[in-house]
């Protein structure tokens, strides 16, 4: 009975923290630009350990070049590392880019598919990336996207225990109503971004402060994602 009702005050303080970001950051979306699945898959793997808008800056000529799937499935691979090198990590994420849009192209029908396990057999492809394709590209949400800021706010407002990334998923997926899955992710995000940062978190002006436990406190941060929880 006390676990339950730790849970529910949880719950409850997770859908007042929610209603805040809702209100702080209104037209908040996924921050990549793509025109397809295919492209949001590809534009997602290149995020890793990378700013959004470094990927940005780089995937108008790839997909001018390479604007589907099969294009890039058969796309010299030199030359897609040379158009990505700037996004970091630069030969794994060609391989995976490539090796994920050969399957598809393979196994179907040049189109990303619409079920989790689906996308997990993909190369360079885990639950993070999966989440947000399934979400953004078809507006499905089946889980709790978890990078790195919203494994590190998700841990400093005290909603897990956890630094793994699937832990703090499954811990968020108890917390928030499912239709709401991805509008916490996205909105933490630009929190963090803003003013939750890593290491000098704004507290004096964070509007969370007052259902936050580590307001105002030095906290330890979760180690970063590494690239397989991708």
């Amino acid at each position: 009975m006390a676990i339950s009702r730790r849970l529910a005050a949880k719950q409850q303080r997770a859908l007042e923290i929610l209603i805040r970001l809702k209100r702080l950051y209104p037209d908040a979306t996924c921050s990549l630009t793509y025109a397809s699945p295919v492209q949001l898959l590809v534009a997602t793997i290149l995020s890793a350990q990378c700013t959004d808008e470094r990927v940005n800056q780089v995937t108008p000529e790839l997909f001018r070049r390479f604007p589907d799937a099969l294009a890039l499935a058969e796309a010299d691979l030199t030359e897609l590392e040379s158009l990505i090198r700037s996004t970091g990590f630069y030969r794994a994420k060609a391989r995976n880019i490539q090796g994920a849009c050969q399957r598809l192209v393979q196994v179907y029908g040049s189109q990303v598919p619409k079920v989790m396990d689906d996308l997990l057999t993909l190369p360079g492809v885990a639950r993070k990336t999966a989440n947000v394709v399934l979400a953004h590209g078809f507006g499905i949400n089946m889980g709790v996207t978890v990078d790195t800021h919203v494994k590190r706010l998700s841990y400093r407002l005290g909603l897990t225990e956890h630094s793994d990334p699937v832990k703090v998923e499954r811990d968020l997926i108890r917390l928030l109503p499912q239709p709401d899955w991805e509008n916490w992710s996205i909105r933490l995000i630009y929190h963090g971004r803003q003013v939750c940062k890593a290491r000098k978190p704004d507290c004096d002006r964070c509007d969370l402060a007052d259902l936050c436990p580590s307001a105002f406190q030095v906290t330890p941060t979760p180690k970063p994602l590494t690239a397989s929880a991708r």
